[in-house]
């Protein structure tokens, strides 16, 4: 008799299905919203007007663009694990010390935002605009794109090559999945140095790594996001962390910023190892090898 439950198994191809899908995804939203509806995207920039074309081009980018990733854990959760939605947000929210999770990743963010205190400018906007545009992009983009990066790229990248290729590489597709935002002229990187956006995704792909390293939890990882994010609600985001080459003290607490990621992992790693040689961990109930009978 088989004691596996189904909630738990993981497609083999699971790496190659999520790349596949986040392909597809990506290119149906650049031949939508970069190629067909543009011209109402920057009709609107310049008009105000909301029209149909707007409206279409608005909607397929809330809910295939930056979801992407997101969407393409559910469709291998539901037709390839078939594995539900219900142990895919257990996946999400899993973590194996509360306390650890909070502290880790408060202290990350508490880094960017000592960042955005030093080398920020403000944009006008009222200071209660962060915790709110925080609070909203929580689920709509630190989930939205974490379920599938750190949630299953990351993990799956570290099984096939070692820290930090799967970082690197990791990095790498996030940087071309936003690349088009680099050649519309409504979005908001438009213009930007492209250095300056791919030199941030990388030193932010190793503090997520490591996140996800300390605490096990994707949602730790989507909080983290969230509020990078959100810091543009009341700075230049752009000029922050878009700008190539930037400021010597900027690039030195960015340093700093990368150096902590990378002592926090490999920390992390060897409390890891360590735990996994304990002979304690053989005998647990949640390490209990699978019987087949």
């Amino acid at each position: 008799m088989k004691t596996e439950t189904n909630t738990n198994r993981t497609h083999p191809a699971r790496l190659w299905w999520y790349l596949g899908l986040v392909a597809a995804l990506s290119a149906f939203c650049w031949l939508t919203l970069h190629v067909w509806l543009l011209p109402y995207s920057i009709a609107y920039q310049e008009t105000g007007t909301m029209t149909a074309g707007y409206f279409l081009y608005a909607a397929i980018g809330l809910l295939f663009s930056t979801p992407g990733p997101f969407i393409a854990v559910l469709i291998i959760s539901l037709f390839i694990e078939k594995t539900g939605v219900r142990q895919m947000f257990r996946r999400i929210f899993h973590t194996e010390n509360k306390l650890q999770t909070i502290l880790v990743t408060g202290a990350f963010c508490l880094l960017a935002l000592v960042y955005a205190l030093l080398f920020g400018k403000s944009n006008g906007s009222p200071w209660y605009m962060l915790p709110l545009g925080f609070l909203i992009m929580i689920p709509f983009v630190g989930i939205a794109e974490e379920t599938g990066w750190r949630g299953l790229l990351q993990p799956e990248l570290d099984k096939r090559m070692p820290w930090p290729f799967s970082v690197l590489l990791t990095g790498a597709v996030w940087c071309v999945w936003h690349y088009s935002a680099f050649l519309d002229p409504t979005s908001r990187h438009y213009g930007d140095s492209v250095i300056g956006f791919a030199i941030t995704i990388f030193i932010w792909a190793f503090a997520l790594a490591a996140i996800y390293k300390a605490t096990k939890n994707v949602f730790a990882c989507a909080v983290y996001h969230s509020f990078m994010d959100a810091i543009g609600a009341v700075y230049d985001w752009n000029l922050l962390f878009d700008s190539f080459p930037g400021s010597v003290p900027a690039n030195v607490y960015r340093v700093v910023w990368l150096l902590s990621a990378v002592a926090l992992w490999l920390i992390a790693d060897r409390r890891e190892k360590r735990a996994a040689s304990s002979p304690a961990v053989n005998i647990s109930a949640g390490n209990q090898p699978e019987t087949v009978s």
